[in-house]
């Protein structure tokens, strides 16, 4: 089994092997220099990926937020239609997929019986298939026409922190990847967002330095019992997996939610009793983030107008384009270490004093430009100035 290390649980070792499962799962993918993304396990040839009509994403938990995360990316990236599904229910709804298509499944150990069953389904119905694994050779690997493993490591945690990471690494690859094969890109497209791709493990790394500002903050609300995390577009399946976090590690009750529906319904919950944590970073450089910013403000205002406590992320410096995934493994990082390991419910300590937290974070175009910054985290006033 593998080591903690210095680490007190395996899950926040797993948080700062992060880095390092980017690295491996990135670097021997790409050429810098050729401005080229190489997947050969894919093993499908180039003419069938030409050929595709619509790619189906499949999983469960937060291997299907990894998924939605990708259909942006995929469908930015490529102009191919992505429809994501639940693993337990798409054998229910009798999927209308077949020749032409893709099916990608994704599964952390390559053995939840649910997505290996939509995988034989897909295949059944004559869909290529392409499987996203952490461990080689797994049930899913093999019965796949295609695999991409995601180089993370042993994950022990039941919670997953580093092979969702890896999981939109390598989702964002293969849309690369895709773009690359149906000449969607440039070479010099290709070569930007491979050079983002490479510095995101250092940019992990930076992330990872503001442990100690997240526990302070988890100080203070650790004794809170619902929490409402909100994203816009790319944002949204990110928002979602830091509820799921909290909700497996803190057993705090926890709700991912698309920012702009907050109106239809969930505006009245909100009050002082129910912090919600939004995902505003900003692009300046790019019209459709700057437009969602600008919603966000709105949003935020008018949550501390109905006397909200609003833990806000953005960005504190723009800079265009990159791979759109980083911020979804930092938000999901910084939510597990936000109220788990300072949160203490059972143990329940006197509140520290409210403080910011530090860097999380990163973003590419329109929506992927909103993931590749480095962002910090912060409480928002009380009284809020737009």
């Amino acid at each position: 089994m593998a080591d903690k290390g210095r680490f007190p649980h395996y899950m926040i070792k797993e948080i700062f092997d992060q880095p390092q499962g980017l690295r491996d799962t990135i670097q021997p993918r790409v050429s810098l220099e050729q401005g080229i993304v190489k997947l050969d396990e894919v093993r499908i040839s180039p003419e069938e990926l030409r050929d595709l009509r619509r790619i189906s994403i499949v999983a469960s938990g937060t291997s299907r937020h990894a998924g939605m995360a990708g259909q942006y990316m995929i469908q930015e990236l490529t102009n191919i239609p992505v429809d994501v599904d639940y693993a337990s229910e798409f054998e229910y709804r009798n999927p209308l997929i077949g020749r032409g298509e893709l099916t990608i499944v994704i599964t952390q150990s390559g053995e939840t019986a649910d997505t290996t069953a939509a995988q034989r389904e897909a295949r059944a119905k004559g869909s290529r298939t392409i499987a996203i694994s952490n461990v080689v050779d797994s049930t899913i690997a093999r019965e796949a026409d295609g695999v991409i493993y995601t180089n993370a490591g042993p994950e022990i945690s039941i919670a997953s922190t580093k092979a969702f990471t890896a999981q939109m690494a390598v989702l964002f690859l293969f849309a690369l990847y895709l773009g690359q094969v149906r000449e969607k890109l440039s070479k010099e497209q290709v070569r930007r967002y491979i050079r983002e791709l490479l510095d995101l493990p250092g940019r992990v790394e930076t992330v990872l330095q503001s442990a100690p500002e997240c526990e302070r903050l988890g100080d203070k609300y650790h004794t809170v019992e619902d929490f409402l995390f909100l994203g816009r577009a790319i944002h949204y399946p990110i928002a979602m997996d830091g509820a799921l976090k909290l909700k497996e590690v803190s057993y705090i009750h926890a709700e991912g939610y698309p920012t702009g529906e907050t109106k239809h319904g969930p505006n009245a919950l909100i009050d002082e009793s129910l912090p919600v944590v939004i995902i505003a970073t900003c692009d300046r450089n790019d019209p459709g983030s700057v437009l969602r910013y600008e919603k966000n403000l709105a949003n935020i205002k008018g949550f501390k107008e109905q006397s909200g406590r609003v833990i806000a992320t953005n960005d504190f410096y723009s800079r265009s384009s990159g791979a759109a995934f980083a911020h979804s493994r930092d938000r999901a990082a910084a939510a597990v270490r936000v109220l788990h390991d300072s949160a203490k419910r059972a143990g329940r300590g006197s509140p520290a004093q409210p403080g910011k937290v530090g860097n999380v974070g990163v973003g590419p175009p329109s929506w992927v430009s909103d993931l590749l910054h480095p962002i910090k985290t912060a409480e928002v006033p009380r009284r809020l100035r737009i």
